[in-house]
């Protein structure tokens, strides 16, 4: 069992690529960018395009697809199973189509219910290749740094940049590390005789209800000692704090984000033109 494997969020592969080379801010803001216009994209073609995008920016990276796409993997079981609840229990939200594929009772698919979610579950997929794009391709001092200055504007009205920075880069952070407690855990479990991987999905998915106790202490504790060690280190914010590397933009940046820019003037007028071909 090798659950850390087919976890990519919140690591960071080294590279020398132009997208690692590029300042934080600008990758974290082209990230929003980014995703504020996916949630106005509403075509199968739209999410293509969107998606060849996403594929040609993590070929830049030098990280390979296959790599990045491994993340899913865990949640591929998760996101089947929630397009299927939506699909059986939303017949309501679409009493009026016409176009009825299956029905039973209260449960009424149709196939404009069908094109919904599966545009929704498409959307949480480019999503997650999306911040694990960004994960993978910065590191987490650069994260800190250009979440910090970008939220340095609020300072004037008490925003705490430093600090909350902190917490969000800390938060996904912890991903990796609680998969890894996660592993050890069910791996003990299963040394002891507990039948953690046998069974449907279902008998699976109560057998590993047991492990998140100790997961759950286990993630208090690692807090704990983070608090310590940060208070060890008299960590008091970042008031008054200097740093060693200033972030400035240079050609690189600029050139990425006209070419952000290109790309989504591209993709709308793409979406308003070209019509959905089903």
């Amino acid at each position: 069992m090798e659950l850390s494997k087919d976890i990519t969020l919140g690591q960071y592969v080294p590279r020398d690529s132009v997208i690692h080379r590029l300042d934080p801010r600008t990758k974290i803001v082209l990230w929003m960018v980014l995703i504020t216009v996916l949630f106005f994209i509403h075509t199968y073609t739209g999410y293509l395009v969107f998606a060849l995008f996403i594929l040609w920016v993590t070929h830049l990276a030098e990280i390979p697809v296959l790599y990045a796409l491994r993340g899913l993997k865990p949640a591929i079981p998760f996101i089947i199973v929630l397009f299927i609840i939506q699909l059986l229990f939303s017949g309501s939200l679409f009493a009026d189509s016409p176009n009825v594929v299956f029905q039973w009772g209260f449960v009424r698919i149709t196939t404009d219910a069908i094109r919904t979610y599966s545009l929704i579950m498409i959307r949480v997929v480019l999503l997650f290749l999306s911040v694990t794009i960004l994960t993978l391709a910065t590191s987490l001092v650069g994260l800190t740094d250009g979440m910090e200055n970008l939220l340095s504007i609020g300072r004037r009205i008490g925003i705490p940049a430093n600090e909350l920075a902190m917490v969000m880069v800390i938060a996904l952070r912890f991903v990796p590390t609680l998969v890894d407690e996660l592993e050890k855990i069910m791996k003990a479990q299963m040394a002891r005789g507990a039948l953690i991987d046998e069974g449907n999905f279902i008998q699976r998915t109560k057998q590993k209800i047991p492990i998140l106790i100790p997961l759950l202490m286990s993630t208090f504790r690692r807090a704990e000692d983070l608090i310590v060690a940060m208070e060890a280190r008299c960590y008091r914010g970042g008031k008054g704090r200097t740093k060693r590397r200033q972030l400035r933009l240079t050609a690189l940046d600029y050139r990425a984000i006209g070419i952000t820019a290109g790309f989504l003037v591209f993709l709308m007028a793409f979406i308003r033109l070209v019509p959905p071909p089903w």
